[in-house]
């Protein structure tokens, strides 16, 4: 498997990452490409989902939104109580 990985303009070659950093940027990429679901992709970069989607947004990067997404929201509202 290739996973291609498009690094912000923002960033500097002498700006440190941290593994943080490493595993947004590694998340994003395997989203963008469609490797990994939504929430999977939050998960592997160690944000809240709300948080990864804002991400993906400032990056002009579409949500693909399938079943599998629809079907955890559905499941998180009902652990929350909210269904």
């Amino acid at each position: 498997m290739q996973i291609t990985l498009n690094l912000p303009d923002s960033l500097s070659q002498t700006e440190t990452f941290n593994q943080n950093d490493w595993l947004r940027e590694i998340a994003v990429a395997l989203f963008e490409q469609e490797r990994v679901s939504l929430s999977r992709a939050s998960t592997i970069a160690v944000m809240d989902i709300m948080d990864f989607q804002k991400l993906l947004a400032e990056r002009g990067i579409c949500v693909h939104y399938d079943v599998a997404d629809f079907e955890q929201d559905v499941e998180h509202l009902r652990d929350r109580g909210w269904l």
